[in-house]
C-alpha cells in the first residue's frame, strides 16, 4: 500500500456554498486518460482531488504523482465497489463536505463538477447524478444500443420496486453530501459493480433526496466499460438489490444493507482501513 500527498493542498474553507468539495477518482489502468480528465477539473472551485488506484497494471500512479494528485494504492485489486469505499473514506478523513465521484477515463465531463456540487451545496439534494439518459446524450455519445435498452429496462424495474423516479440509476458520475456518506451502511455493500445501485437504494431507503443533471455520454476505446458477461451479472445484481428493497419494505426480509446499525465507513484514514482489511 502506498500513499502520496500531491502538491494540491486542501483549502481551509470551500468556495461552493462555503463547503469543501473533494473529487474522488476510482482508477484502474487510467494512464491514457487521467491527464485529460484532470486538466478539465476547475481547481478554483474544487478544494481537493483524490485518486484511488485499484492495483493498476499501467502507469496510472506515476501520472497521478506527476500531476500532484493525492493518491492511495490498493496492493491488490478490490473491485469497483471496494475502490469507492476507499475513495469516500479518504475524502471524509480529509474534511470533505461534498464528494463527487468522477471516473478518470474521461467518459464523463469534469466541466459539470461545479453544477453537481452546487446542487448538493444548495441543501435541496444529498445526492446528484450526472444522467446520460436525460436529453439525447446516450446514443449520440456512442452508448451501444444493447446497453441503452438494458439501462432503460433496469431503470424502469428499479423505479417500480423502489417507488422512486430517476432517469438513470447506472451512471458513474455522482455527488454526495457528507451526511449521506456518514449515514449509509456502505461497508455492507458489494465490492463489485452493483455497489452503485446498492448505494442509491440505500439513499432512497434512508430518505435522502436525489437530483439529476443531464450529462453527455462519451464512449471510446480508452473509456472503461464492462463486457457483456459482466453486464449480465450486474443486471441480475441490480434486480436482486431492488427486490431486496421491496421485500424489506414489506417486512419480509431484513437485508443488512438497509439496516441502520449496518457497518458504515470508518472515520479513520484510508490507510488505517486498508491495514485493517489486509
Amino acid at each position: 500500500m502506498a500513499r502520496k500527498r500531491g502538491i494540491a493542498s486542501i483549502r481551509e474553507r470551500g468556495v461552493i456554498g462555503d463547503q469543501r468539495v473533494c473529487v474522488v477518482m476510482p482508477a484502474y489502468n487510467a494512464e491514457k486518460t487521467l491527464r485529460q480528465t484532470y486538466a478539465e477539473i476547475d481547481r478554483d472551485l474544487v478544494d481537493d482531488v483524490v485518486l484511488v488506484d485499484d492495483a493498476s497494471k499501467d502507469g496510472t500512479v506515476a501520472v497521478a504523482e506527476e500531476l500532484g494528485i493525492h493518491y492511495v494504492v490498493h496492493p491488490k485489486n478490490r473491485g469497483y465497489g471496494g475502490n469507492q469505499k476507499t475513495c469516500y473514506a479518504t475524502a471524509l478523513s480529509r474534511g470533505a463536505d461534498i464528494v463527487v465521484m468522477l471516473h478518470p477515463d474521461y467518459q464523463y465531463s469534469p466541466k459539470l463538477l461545479p453544477a453537481m456540487a452546487g446542487m448538493v451545496a444548495s441543501g435541496h439534494f444529498d445526492a446528484v447524478l450526472g444522467s446520460r439518459i436525460l436529453g439525447v446524450g446516450a446514443l449520440k455519445g456512442g452508448m451501444p444500443l444493447w446497453k441503452y435498452v438494458a439501462n432503460r429496462f433496469l431503470t424502469a424495474s428499479e423505479n417500480l420496486l423502489l417507488g422512486y423516479k430517476l432517469a438513470e440509476y447506472h451512471t458513474g458520475y455522482r455527488a454526495f453530501s457528507r451526511k449521506l456518506l456518514e449515514t449509509l451502511p456502505l461497508e455492507e455493500n458489494s465490492d463489485d459493480f452493483v455497489f452503485d445501485n446498492e448505494m442509491l437504494a440505500q439513499a432512497v431507503w434512508f430518505g435522502f433526496d436525489i437530483g439529476e443533471i443531464s450529462c453527455p455520454a462519451r464512449y471510446f476505446d480508452e473509456a472503461s466499460s464492462i463486457n457483456f458477461r459482466r453486464s449480465v451479472k450486474y443486471g441480475f445484481g441490480v434486480l436482486g438489490c431492488a427486490l431486496e428493497y421491496r421485500l424489506a419494505k414489506w417486512k419480509l426480509a431484513s437485508p443488512k444493507i438497509f439496516s441502520a446499525t449496518g457497518r458504515k465507513l470508518p472515520q479513520a484514514s484510508a490507510e488505517a482501513r486498508l491495514a485493517a482489511s489486509n
